[in-house]
């Protein structure tokens, strides 16, 4: 284990998580992981493979401690074809791109169409399934890949780093920075799952948490879940969440899905940069997550798509439909199609 030097109350340590055999090469590579600890208890962790955020610990109003974000013990729950993205970095382009074709300076590309027949979350090698190199400066972990033109059929070679940062006022940065050679697009995400009561709880404590978020419309799509290019007002429907509601007295009621899996486009000044995107909280334990970005929308997504018993996580932990909720900061879904929507 290599341990890096405590700064402002924050410790970093690195260890290996686990190995695993790159399809592509046959090379067995090594999985690092990264650990935060502060002063108040709060404990963070990232492995190397997706750039992938694997565990969130912090204590509840009576300090006892769990993890509140849902993953894998190694890389065989990672690398299972059920694995939904668990705190992973997304890109190329996060989200859908309908009929997995975009079209620059009047050329049409056609992209990997792995949620046949529109892309979902970069293709099916998108940067979640990919190794990152590492650099670390003090207590913030650079994460890097490349991805080569062409692949799952966007132009332009793309250097992508995440930087991850943990203060001891508990807040995590993520930043993420993207450079192409040629006219490309990118929108990047994080996709952690999170239950404030425990990643284990399951959508007994889901529904009891308490959740806002900062957005006067939402992008309309249609019935794949592909924008059509309109903006919806959230007054008046079960989308307006502007003020706290329990989750479990409106997540029943979205038209035409079992919960939510919507683009909330953030209410944001004239010229700002970043803003308050949402907030969550657990009552029972006391335990609150508040987000902030500079990107215009959120995807809100109540893990509708998780069937019970068929996901085994940290823990032996059962996983199942409305166990955890993600808030996946970024542009407009499919916004590389919609002029209205860049």
């Amino acid at each position: 284990m290599a341990k890096y030097a405590q700064k402002e109350g924050v410790e970093l340590d690195e260890d290996e998580f686990d190995t695993y055999t790159e399809p592509s090469t046959g090379q067995l590579l090594s999985v690092r992981r990264f650990t935060w600890r502060t002063t108040s208890g709060v404990s963070v962790q990232v492995i190397t493979y997706g750039a992938t955020i694997t565990s969130i610990k912090m204590p509840d109003r009576n300090g006892t401690i769990d993890d509140i974000v849902m993953g894998f013990d190694d890389m065989k729950g990672y690398l299972q074809p059920l694995n939904p993205y668990f705190g992973a970095t997304v890109g190329r382009v996060a989200n859908r791109i309908g009929s997995a074709t975009i079209t620059i300076d009047d050329q049409t590309y056609h992209l990997t169409p792995n949620l046949a027949p529109h892309m979902l979350h970069g293709g099916a090698k998108g940067f979640d399934k990919v190794n990152w190199s590492h650099h670390v400066n003090g207590t913030d972990v650079v994460l890097s890949c490349l991805s080569r033109d062409l692949e799952e059929g966007f132009p332009g070679d793309v250097i992508t780093t995440v930087t991850y940062r943990l203060t001891n006022e508990n807040r995590l940065e993520v930043e993420l920075r993207s450079t192409s050679t040629r006219p490309t697009f990118v929108n990047l995400t994080n996709h952690s799952y999170f239950n404030l009561a425990g990643h284990a709880t399951g959508s007994s404590a889901l529904y009891q948490h308490l959740l806002a978020i900062n957005a006067d419309q939402t992008t309309d799509v249609d019935k794949d879940s592909i924008p059509t290019g309109k903006l919806l007002p959230v007054a008046g429907t079960v989308f307006d969440l502007r003020i706290p509601h329990p989750l479990g007295a409106v997540i029943d009621k979205v038209p035409h899905y079992e919960g939510f899996d919507h683009n909330f486009c953030i209410t944001k000044g004239t010229g700002q940069g970043g803003a308050f995107v949402a907030r969550a909280e657990h009552p029972g334990t006391g335990r609150a997550l508040e987000v902030y970005s500079n990107q215009p929308g959120v995807q809100f997504y109540t893990s509708n798509h998780i069937q019970s018993g068929t996901l085994s996580g940290k823990g032996g932990a059962s996983y199942g439909k409305h166990g955890a909720f993600c808030l996946e900061t970024q542009n407009y879904p499919d916004a590389v199609n919609h002029v209205s929507l860049l």
